[in-house]
């Protein structure tokens, strides 16, 4: 089933006894998070957070109805937080369904007869109901209350995770912006820092969509005010900026007048912030799909129904009309702001650096609005499961790029971008090179540090095993490569913001065409007659007892 809003998730979880609602008045600085981060952990095995006893990994989703300071909140948090509100949340029993139809839409071939014809049909409908659907003010929960003035967005229960964090993050939000180059619209989900009652960060990492959305419309300020050549100046707009990470001096750039930003106050581009969607939407936000192809699209398919969206009342863009709270604004071009500490999914604090600043227009939200939110840390957390269902449902799209790939893992310890181990059906010398290679020149997955390659017959979900077959597979110094490459803006190691080091390892079998003359050896396992007796004697042996 597809789930209209975010009210009907949370009553969806309370029968299937997946929530916990809490009662306790607790503050959104820091006990919110503390909570959170010991529920999470339940069933892990972590000795270090004693988690919520009686759940399975994960623990439950929670709602908090008490928040201190903020009489009449509610905060809702750890909604994706294990394997089955993970599946629940996006109407299936298990992740793989969604894989399964992903990819009998990707082998559609074209009818031959009427017969055919008539097979397509129910495809060709779950493509319609990706597309949204418009629906007038009237008819929008998010408008129940429109504030054009005197607004504060610390009226709403904004967290504060960790001690060092620079401020109450919001963590949770689907940020709609517009491709300034076709109109093509985009959410991202990326912290906001809350400076003040009416702006705050955003941060927009460097390879994200709507960093480059950012970036273009730099680049067409640059071009419009341009003395000589626009290419020219959309240039060296990018050079001297390092891709909007820094401020231009509003002056010539050493002496010559290559690009100017100095008349850039005032130029603004246009941005909506969504807090509290279905969940088929506010995943989305985060699912690595191709720029071209628009989130609501995305989230109608895993809804099997389209998406209502509602026109904003200051910028000229869409959001969910189901929304708990919407925020509209703009960032002005040009002006960044110090940004950070934020402790990282990484388990780390993610330091100080320069970001866009959001300027808040309007808000609009419902009557008794939900704020949702999320905290990333040490794994696991609530974002290791929805980083394995991004693993698991966009398999088949990963093996349409690299058909040799039989299975992938992101281990959550790796915390997504420092580690993918990944079976292939090796065929020639240098494969495994060659799918490393692949991997780092594959959207969002290029920020991954180390690729381990395996062949097909290691199971890449058993750490154990992979383990086994690394360090007994590999010579280091023939099988390990570096490259470098982009980083992610999170990684605190590389030597560089955004730019460092990669690792391959090749954990293949050796070929005699790769070089390898020595003999290999053949693994331990016992032969099929013997297994199959011990199997039929095995209850008899009472070991189990």
């Amino acid at each position: 089933m597809a789930y209209n809003d975010l009210r009907e998730w949370i009553a969806a979880l309370d029968k299937a006894g997946e929530l916990k609602r809490i009662k306790e008045p607790v503050s959104p600085r820091l006990e919110i998070a503390e909570i959170t981060d010991r529920a999470s952990k339940a069933g892990s095995g972590s000795r270090s957070v004693p988690g919520a006893k009686g759940y399975a990994p994960g623990g439950p989703a929670l709602l908090f109805e008490n928040i201190v300071g903020h009489p009449g909140h509610r905060v809702f948090i750890n909604q994706f937080g294990s394997e089955r509100r993970m599946a629940m949340s996006l109407g299936v029993d298990r992740l793989e369904q969604i894989a399964e139809r992903i990819h009998g839409l990707m082998n559609l071939k074209a009818p031959e007869g009427l017969l055919d014809k008539l097979k397509m049909l129910p495809q060709i409908g779950e493509l319609a109901k990706m597309f949204p659907r418009t629906v007038a003010a009237k008819d929008a929960p998010c408008k129940q209350v429109i504030l054009r003035e005197n607004f504060n967005l610390l009226d709403f229960p904004v967290l504060t995770c960790w001690p060092h964090d620079g401020g109450p993050f919001i963590t949770l939000p689907c940020v709609h912006t517009r491709d300034p180059r076709n109109g093509k619209r985009n959410i991202g989900m990326y912290r906001m820092q809350v400076y003040d009652g009416q702006t705050t960060g955003m941060h927009w990492q460097r390879q994200k969509v709507a960093a480059e959305h950012y970036r273009e419309a730099l680049r067409g300020a640059a071009a419009a005010n341009a003395e000589t050549d626009p290419k020219a100046a959309r240039v060296a707009a990018m050079a001297e900026s390092s891709g909007g990470a820094y401020a231009v001096p509003a002056g010539a750039v050493g002496g010559l007048p290559q690009v100017s930003f100095g008349n850039l106050k005032g130029s603004r581009m246009e941005v909506a912030v969504a807090i509290g969607t279905d969940p088929a939407t506010t995943f989305s936000a985060i699912v690595p799909a191709p720029p071209d192809i628009e989130e609501f699209m995305i989230a109608g398919f895993l809804r099997g129904k389209p998406v209502d969206v509602v026109k904003c009342e200051t910028v000229d863009l869409e959001v969910p009309a189901q929304s708990e709270i919407v925020l509209e604004g703009y960032v002005e071009l040009g002006e960044l702001r110090t940004e950070g500490p934020f402790g990282d999914h990484t388990g780390f604090y993610t330091m100080q650096d320069e970001y866009p600043v959001f300027h808040i227009t309007c808000i609009t939200h419902r009557k008794d609005p939900i704020y949702a939110a999320t905290i990333v840390g040490k794994p696991p957390m609530e974002d290791a499961w929805m980083g394995k269902a991004v693993e698991r449902i966009f398999l088949p799209m990963m093996k349409m790029t690299i058909p040799e790939i039989i299975d992938i893992n992101l281990p959550p310890e790796g915390v997504f971008h420092n580690l993918m181990i990944i079976s292939i059906r090796k065929s020639y010398p240098g494969q495994a090179r060659k799918v490393m290679s692949a991997i780092w020149s594959l959207g969002q997955a290029m920020f991954t540090k180390c690729v381990v390659v395996v062949d097909e017959d290691c199971d890449v979900q058993d750490l154990g095993e992979v383990t086994l077959r690394v360090t007994n597979n590999i010579d280091p110094e023939r099988d390990i490569q570096f490259t470098m490459g982009p980083i992610d803006s999170l990684d605190h190691a590389s030597r560089l913001p955004n730019y460092g080091s990669k690792m391959g390892i090749d954990a293949t079998r050796k070929w005699k065409a790769e070089g390898f003359d020595r003999p290999w050896p053949a693994m331990l396992e016992m032969d099929r007659t013997t297994k199959a007796k011990v199997d039929s004697i095995w209850v008899k042996l009472g070991i189990d007892r």
